[in-house]
């Protein structure tokens, strides 16, 4: 099994040619090549398959020539990964799978359809436009934090920080509880603090994250999205540019009336041949 490793902003995957749809994973199979000590060690893994060879990607076979089977560290399916579809055209650009028409290259999720472009050196996608929907609370240790739920194609909970509390010393080594009544499907649960002002953007930043299906990363695209979206309602906007700082390093976050663009880096490591892959 050939492969290729990844990360954007340190949020990494194992990056999976599978054109045809011959590759027969499985969540057990995909925990073991994350494994950071006896697999690969990844955030996710990411299958390359045509749209039109994969069950979940053929509706959109006429949009988009590539689908992105993504799946958590744990074995877990999620519908949507900002980094991961960034890293994901990355593959597709430098391997020659794919080339843009028009700057523009389409890619088929399972939260439908987005488009990449490059950003200058970086690579840059356009998500679905957060939505706010409801306000909800996260238990960290004895901390109970207040936050808002955010719909970027997959579920976010973003928890500004209280004043005096510090960002680095949470405790992030277990899962934040939340509540299932808002979160049936689990949730990504991001902190956030003020960042101090940046010339060229309308907001500034720090963010912490625990990505269900894979504890704390040190990057999440769509969290990044989420988090800028409620930083600009804070600032009494709907649009605008909100640079988010990561442990992994920055993403770039701009809301237009009708879309989100998310862009950062997103760097091609190293390739090899996995030739023991035991669950």
């Amino acid at each position: 099994m050939n492969f290729t490793k990844g990360h954007g902003t340190g949020n990494d995957f194992v990056i999976l040619p599978d054109p045809d749809g011959a590759l027969d994973l499985t969540p057990d199979l995909v925990a073991a090549i994350c494994d950071r000590r006896r697999g690969i060690g990844g955030d996710g893994v990411l299958r390359v398959v045509r749209a039109a060879k994969h069950p979940e990607g053929v509706a959109l076979a006429g949009d988009a020539e590539w689908f992105m089977d993504y799946w958590n560290s744990d074995g877990s399916f999620a519908e949507m990964c900002g980094n991961g579809a960034r890293v994901f055209v990355r593959f597709l650009l430098e391997t020659g799978l794919a080339t843009p028409v028009d700057g523009v290259l389409p890619v088929a999720t399972r939260a439908g359809l987005v488009r990449a472009r490059l950003d200058g050196a970086d690579i840059a996608v356009e998500m679905r436009r957060p939505h706010l929907y409801a306000t909800s609370t996260a238990a960290l240790g004895g901390l109970t934090l207040s936050g808002t739920a955010v719909d970027v194609g997959n579920p976010h909970l973003v928890c500004p920080l209280p004043a005096g509390l510090d960002l680095a010393g949470l405790d992030l080594t277990r899962a934040p509880a939340y509540d299932p009544a808002i979160f049936p499907r689990g949730v990504n649960v991001e902190f956030t603090t003020a960042g101090e002002p940046l010339d060229g953007v309308d907001g500034h930043v720090l963010m912490r994250v625990y990505e269900r299906g894979s504890a704390e990363t040190l990057s999440c695209g769509t969290g990044a999205c989420a988090v800028a979206a409620v930083a600009l309602r804070g600032l009494a906007r709907e649009t605008g540019t909100v640079a988010v700082d990561l442990p992994g390093g920055r993403l770039t976050v701009t809301l237009t009336p009708d879309s989100c663009w998310l862009s950062g880096p997103a760097l091609l490591i190293a390739t090899g041949t996995l030739t023991h892959p035991t669950p």
